[in-house]
This record gives structure tokens, C-alpha cells and sequence, in this order.
């Protein structure tokens, strides 16, 4: 089979011989059907055993996808990865099989769903394209597909989707009829055209004259915190520098510490920019991108696409220890398994983490890759005070757009929707006069589609502004024309959809318009910083932001507040005002508008919800730990509200009757051990060691000197821990002395700790005793959960006494 060919029937019995001796087999289907579901399963579980990589994608339009198929496919196929795309009514209709092996590669595209009659004698057509036809064709499928499945609007499927979609599956199903919605869809499609995703492109010199370079201050203040990190033998670490500091060429001056380094980015143009910056800091260096069209593993920097490297045959080309250092540019929440399934399969010297966004619940991905800890982090209002970004007067303009009867779902509204509010006259006007009265001399203006951004760009001109819209489809002279239009004064404004995000500087960009629902402060925040360069002349930058009842309208502010939170704060036009350096204006109908959309939640409401929502994402309940580093909510909103994590998890109603009379019989020791406070770790480095004796065996009384062995081994493991003894540096108990140990556990944990909740906690005759006996049905329980608040809470003093 070395040619085309065209299939119109029986497609089953094609995909069973491909899949036979396939490694990789990657689906995607607009919907799975029970029926078709039960076709394929066999042959799946046949590859399964073999260990091949099995990714299937399917999607949620019109609520077509039967739940059953989903749950058949995640209990009898468990090795496979199963992602579902949230449409938000966008239309969803691709149907490929990709089919990897050692004997060769092929693609099947055409119009065949997962259902039994699209696999049989249905009428499809499917073309059907080996390896010999076009080697790259099957690299290119791959590259786009991974590109879908790792979407932020992608949901990885597990018990607890399914619960979620079934609902919303038996909704729709028994209220809409289902061809007219259909219809209706179809019918925006031919208005408007099909939805387009916004493209970030990173323009790039096809040459640069080789420059000695040398470390920023920011940079420099960084490489220090990260050689202090090195000093204390930590192996992973999370740096936070706001856009305009230079992350990426701080991470090439690391680097020249390390042989072999491994750069991970999730879009392909920051791969490119991260390799001119390295290439510009380590010339002497070989430097080479994997991605979908280049699989360079040789060279000593290797920049690769997080959608490539994931896949497992492109994983088992490197072995364990091929790099020294491997550096995680911003991932997306729904990559982040993508991730620790990479990082697994190596084994570095050094994690390095790269954001530019200082909230920490907006990038809990990477911060949970790093294990929380924190090297340095330098927000662009520190940038500015140490004058190396730009002073910027930010305008909350009101925008009397209503966005209420939109639909809103993944964190994102309907785009054919949104579209039909953003391309009215009315609005224009409102944007043109915004900007008009605020500007100063070359704009850079943000909007939500391509349509968006030429529709104002039309208007603009007509009102006689030099206006331009661009985006990832524009031709790259024009592109680059533009650039240089904008930088040398001759161009007013530049539209454009994300095109600016990352990678591309402006200097001379003095203003910015905001016209769009801002997603997400991580974009929002890189953004910001396409105005805050520093350029001669340029005395500081305008942001000017229509702001409506947008749902994610108040979020946004959490960018201009520095203890990361915004919450129920109360708004006010001068709340972050600082003279000479920022300046903060909200007109009175904003102000209004944001108090009035205050969080409906309570601080316990909004714990659950985001409980929920990371269960929902892991399809399983969070550990104590995973709720700290991946939860959007703060673990001390737990400790101020609940006392301990199980009593949380009773009022977030997740617990069995067996763990509700667990919780019931021992919560006094729960609020001990997680309520204790901790000057030192030495409490919880004593239950450690206790809870390594299993759980029958770990609440049974000990001696410091039984204690001493472990106690210290902890301690002395790692270097960032010797801080926490209590003589100078520690310098007197990093060699085992029993009598010393023994007379520190005893004088500290044992001591301090006794007497505790009316003594629930004894040393007495230098037997350190938990006054527990628990039942053989609640030994396991009660030794799990005491196990996650140790660790958790022992994890969590570390970080901070890091920061």
C-alpha cells in the first residue's frame, strides 16, 4: 500500500491493520458514539499492551458525544491519553487517525466519527496516505494534532468530566432540537466565516552582527538568587521577571553553568527567539529546534516544542541524563501533564522555570513544576522604581457594550458572539474617542479577532488616523513594514490579535488600547509590557482599557495590585496611585461597575469551587500538597477557614461516611498537627520520622534517640534545609553527634511541642507519646491525611523561609 487511496467503506478493517504494529496512534473526532466506541476498543487495548502512545481528542459540539462512549473508553482503555474540546459553540469537525511504526507512518483523513456506522458501510470517504507518499505528512499531522489536544480549551476526560459533561449532555438532548442549532451555526459560519484561532508571530533578523554581551541589573540580581539556590543544593527553581527584563537571555547566562541544557517552550516562535538569545550569549554553542519539521538531538542546546517532545516516540529518542539543565517557559494549564510527563523521563541537575507574570495562581503550572520554590521575582513596578521599565497612566474607560447574554465558558466567550457585539459603528465611535482624547504618538491596539482588528483599523482611517491592522496570516513584509512605521512615527496605531504578545519590541510604543474581554493576567500582564520599554524621548506610557461587564473584568486588576490578590478589595480611581511613576484612573461608571461585580462567593464558596474545579482537572480529590501548588486559591484561605485540609474537605462534602467518622474521632489531632507553629521544622521533621514507621506503627511513643538518626538525615539531605538548625549556619551539627541530636530533639520538638490540646501530646520520662489508638478501620485514613498535612506543612515552611 504505497499509494493514496480512497476509502469509502469498511474504514475498521484499514485502521485494525495500521494499528496492529503502530507505536503512536493519535484520533480526533468531532464526536465518539457508544457504537463505535465498542469497534475500536479491542484493537486499542492490543496496542495499549504493547506500550504504544495512544492520544484520542474528541470534542463537545452540540453535545453530540455520547457520555457512555467517554467513560468505555477511559475504564477500559486507561493507558490512553483522552482530551475533549470545549467548542464554546464553535463549530468542531476534523476526523483523522494517525498511525506511527518502526515499518512506516500513515494518515487517514476524511469524514468518518468514531460511530459504528462511519467505521462500516456508511457512506464516507476517507483518504488514506502513507509514509512513502510523504514522509513529512505524518510529522505535520502529529505537530497540528498535538497543537488541539494541548489547547487551553482542550479538558482532560476522567470520572469526574464525565459526571460534569453528562449533565450537560442530557440537557441539551432532551430541550434542543438538535437541527436547528445546527442550523443556526451553520448560518453565523456563512455571515461571518469560520472562527480563527489568534496567532502569535514572532518576527525575527535572518542575521545579527555577533555582540559581546553582559548581564542587565535585573538579570544580575536573578543570577545571583539562582547561584544561591545552586549553593543549597535545591534542583529546581521558578523565576519570575516581568516582560522587558530579559528572562530569556537571563536563562542563556545560566546556562553557561551547565553542558547540555534543554529549552521547552509551547509555541514555536518563542523557540526561535529563545535560540537568536542564546546563540547571541553562548556563540561558541551548537544550537537546534525539535518541533514537527526538525528533530535535531545532537546539538548542546536543544529548543523543543512541549506538543513534539511529548509525544512518546519523540521522548525514547533522548535518554535520562542527556541534559543538565532544562528550562520551562510559561505552559497552559492544560499542558501541565504534557509537562511532568517530560520531566519525568529526565533526569537534570537543574529545573529552571521562566514566567513573566508574578501572580502565582495565573502560572500554578510552573510553579508546581519548580515544587513552589521561588528564586527571585521582580514585577514590573519594582522594574519601574529601579527605573529599567518605562512609567506608564493607565484609563479605565467605560464600555457600555453588555456582554451578559454572551456565552462564557473555559474562561472564554463565544467568538462569532463576541464578533457581533465588537463590529458595530457604535462602538467604534466609542473606542475612536477614547483614544483620541487619551493618546500620545504611536498606539499598539489589542483586539480580540482578526475581523475585530480590521474592522477598527477601517474606521480609524476613515476618521483620518494612520491605522493598520495585523495579524498571523498578514504577509511578512507587510508585517515588518508596519513595525517600522509604527517605531519611526509615520503610523498612528497598529491593530492586532496577540501578534504582540511575546518575542516582538517596540520601544517607541507610547500607547496601548485595550478593546477586549481580557482573558487571562498573564496575557494582559505581557501585553502591558509592549509599552513599558524604556526608548529615547518616551516619558512614560498610556493605557487606555474599555472596561464592561465582561466576566473576568475585575481579575484583571489582580496585574496592578502587588500582593497578587484583588478578591473583595474595594476599587477606588486612585487606590495604586505613586507619583512619578504610575498612574491610576478609573472613571466613576467603572468604579461602579466593578464594585457591583464584586465575587458572589464567599471566601468558603470560592475554596470549594476551586477545590472542585482541580478535581475536575486530576480526576481524583487533591492531595493537601497538589491543593497548594495547583489550586486556583491560596492554602492559608484553608487555615484561616477550616483549621485543617480534612475538615475542609467534609464541608467541600468529598469525604465517605468511613473518613467523615475518621475526621469525626480524630479531629483534634488534624487542627494540632496543622495549626502548630512552626519557627523552626523541627515539630514536623519529628512526625516525618515518625510516619516513616508505616501506618500501624507511626503514633507509638518514641525516644529522641530512636528520632535521632532520621531527624537528622532530613535535615542534612538537602542544603537549603541546614538553615533551619538552630546553631550559626548550622556548622556544629552537620556531622552526627547522637548526644547532641538526642538533646536537640528533646529540648525542641519533644518539649515544645508537649501539653499541646489538652494533652493530646506528652514527653514524659523522655518518651515523646500521641495519645491516639486508632480502630483498624481508621489506621489507614488517619495515617494518609496525617501524611499529607507533614509533608505539606514541611514543604510549605521551606518555601517561605526560602523566599
Amino acid at each position: 500500500m504505497n499509494d493514496i487511496r480512497l476509502i469509502t467503506h469498511d474504514l475498521l478493517h484499514h485502521i485494525k491493520g495500521l494499528a496492529d504494529s503502530a507505536d503512536t496512534i493519535y484520533i480526533v473526532t468531532a464526536f465518539l458514539m457508544n457504537s463505535g466506541v465498542k469497534e475500536i476498543l479491542s484493537v486499542l487495548q492490543q496496542a495499549a499492551l504493547r506500550k504504544a502512545d495512544i492520544k484520542i481528542l474528541t470534542g463537545d459540539y452540540m453535545s453530540i458525544t455520547q457520555p457512555d462512549a467517554l467513560l468505555l473508553l477511559h475504564r477500559q482503555l486507561a493507558d490512553a491519553e483522552i482530551r475533549m474540546m470545549e467548542s464554546g459553540g464553535t463549530s468542531f469537525h476534523p476526523k483523522a487517525y494517525l498511525f506511527g511504526s518502526k515499518t512506516g507512518d500513515s494518515v487517514i483523513v476524511g469524514s468518518s466519527n468514531l460511530s459504528k456506522s462511519a467505521l462500516g458501510n456508511g457512506v464516507e470517504w476517507n483518504l488514506h496516505t502513507p509514509s512513502s507518499v510523504d514522509p513529512m505528512l505524518f510529522e505535520t499531522a502529529a505537530a497540528e494534532f498535538m497543537k488541539l489536544f494541548l489547547s487551553p480549551a482542550t479538558q482532560e476526560v476522567n470520572e469526574e468530566q464525565i459526571l460534569q459533561y453528562r449533565e450537560r449532555y442530557e440537557r441539551m438532548n432532551t430541550r434542543l432540537p438538535f437541527s436547528r442549532e445546527w442550523a443556526k451555526q451553520e448560518e453565523l459560519e456563512m455571515t461571518f466565516g469560520p472562527s480563527e484561532e489568534p496567532t502569535v508571530v514572532l518576527e525575527r533578523q535572518e542575521t545579527y552582527e555577533p555582540v559581546i554581551l553582559t548581564p542587565r541589573p535585573a538579570q544580575k540580581l536573578a543570577l545571583r538568587s539562582l547561584d544561591n539556590t545552586l549553593l543549597e543544593e535545591r534542583d529546581k527553581a521558578l523565576v519570575v521577571l516581568a516582560t522587558g527584563l530579559g528572562k530569556t537571555y537571563l536563562a542563556a547566562f545560566f546556562a553557561q553553568k551547565f553542558q547540555r541544557i534543554l529549552f521547552i517552550a509551547h509555541r514555536e516562535e518563542l523557540l526561535t527567539q529563545a535560540m537568536t538569545s542564546f546563540r547571541q550569549v553562548n556563540p561558541q554553542r551548537s544550537c537546534g529546534l525539535f518541533n514537527g519539521f526538525s528533530k535535531d538531538i545532537i546539538s548542546d542546546v536543544v529548543f523543543a516544542s512541549i506538543q513534539t517532545l511529548s509525544m512518546q516516540r519523540h521522548l525514547n529518542t533522548f535518554e535520562r541524563h542527556d541534559f543538565d539543565l532544562i528550562i520551562v517557559d510559561e505552559c497552559h494549564h492544560a499542558m501541565a501533564n504534557s509537562y511532568e510527563r517530560v520531566l519525568a523521563h529526565f533526569s537534570p541537575k537543574f529545573l529552571l522555570g521562566l514566567t513573566a507574570t508574578p501572580e502565582r495562581l495565573d502560572n500554578k503550572d510552573v510553579y508546581s513544576l519548580c515544587d513552589g520554590n521561588i528564586a527571585i521575582s521582580v514585577n514590573f513596578f519594582e522594574a519601574i522604581r529601579n527605573n529599567w521599565l518605562s512609567p506608564f497612566v493607565y484609563y479605565g474607560v467605560f464600555d457600555k457594550t453588555d456582554y451578559s447574554e454572551l456565552k462564557f465558558r473555559n474562561n472564554r466567550y463565544d467568538e462569532e458572539g463576541l464578533l457581533q457585539l465588537q463590529i458595530r459603528t457604535e462602538y467604534a465611535e466609542a473606542v475612536y474617542d477614547a483614544w483620541v482624547e487619551r493618546k500620545q504618538t504611536r498606539t499598539i491596539g489589542f483586539c480580540s479577532s482578526v475581523r475585530q482588528a480590521q474592522f477598527l483599523s477601517k474606521y480609524f482611517s476613515q476618521q483620518g488616523a494612520r491605522s493598520i491592522a495585523l495579524h498571523g496570516g498578514s504577509d511578512r513584509t507587510i508585517r515588518m513594514n508596519a513595525r517600522q512605521q509604527l517605531q519611526d512615527g509615520s503610523l498612528d496605531i497598529l491593530f492586532t490579535v496577540d501578534l504582540f504578545n511575546e518575542g516582538v519590541d517596540i520601544p517607541a510604543v507610547d500607547t496601548l488600547l485595550f478593546v477586549r474581554p481580557t482573558e487571562s493576567p498573564t496575557v494582559f500582564t505581557q501585553q502591558i509590557g509592549r509599552g513599558l520599554r524604556l526608548a529615547n524621548g518616551k516619558s512614560h506610557c498610556v493605557i487606555i482599557d474599555l472596561i464592561g461587564n465582561y466576566q473576568t473584568a475585575r481579575r484583571k486588576f489582580s496585574v496592578f495590585i502587588e500582593n497578587d490578590t484583588i478578591g473583595n478589595t474595594t476599587i477606588t480611581g486612585d487606590v495604586l496611585t505613586q507619583p512619578e511613576q504610575w498612574e491610576f484612573n478609573l472613571e466613576t461608571a467603572v468604579i461602579d461597575l466593578l464594585e457591583a461585580m464584586k465575587p458572589k462567593m464567599s471566601p468558603k464558596q470560592a475554596l470549594v469551587h476551586a477545590y472542585q474545579e482541580l478535581k475536575l482537572t486530576l480526576g481524583r480529590r487533591p492531595t493537601y500538597l497538589e491543593f497548594h501548588l495547583k489550586a486556583d486559591a491560596d492554602i492559608e484561605d484553608v487555615k484561616r477557614n477550616f483549621k485543617a485540609y480534612p475538615i475542609f474537605l467534609k464541608h467541600a462534602d468529598a469525604l465517605t461516611d468511613l473518613e467523615v467518622a475518621v475526621l469525626e474521632t480524630y479531629k483534634e489531632w488534624f487542627v494540632n498537627v496543622a495549626t502548630t507553629s512552626m519557627t523552626k521544622s523541627y515539630k514536623m521533621v519529628l512526625l516525618h520520622v515518625m510516619l516513616k514507621r508505616g501506618s500501624l506503627d507511626w503514633y507509638k511513643p518514641i525516644t529522641a534517640t530512636e528520632a535521632a538518626p532520621g531527624f537528622h538525615q532530613y535535615l542534612t539531605e538537602k542544603s537549603y534545609r541546614l538553615k533551619d538548625w538552630h546553631t550559626k549556619k548550622g556548622a556544629t551539627l552537620i556531622n552526627y553527634d547522637e548526644n547532641r541530636m538526642t538533646k536537640l530533639i528533646e529540648d525542641m520538638p519533644m518539649t515544645k511541642w508537649s501539653g499541646s490540646y489538652r494533652g493530646l501530646i506528652t514527653f514524659v520520662n523522655r518518651l515523646f507519646t500521641i495519645q491516639i489508638d486508632p480502630e483498624e478501620m481508621h489506621a489507614e485514613i488517619l495515617f494518609d491525611w496525617t501524611r499529607q498535612i507533614c509533608e505539606g506543612s514541611l514543604h510549605m515552611y521551606f518555601e517561605r523561609k526560602s523566599k
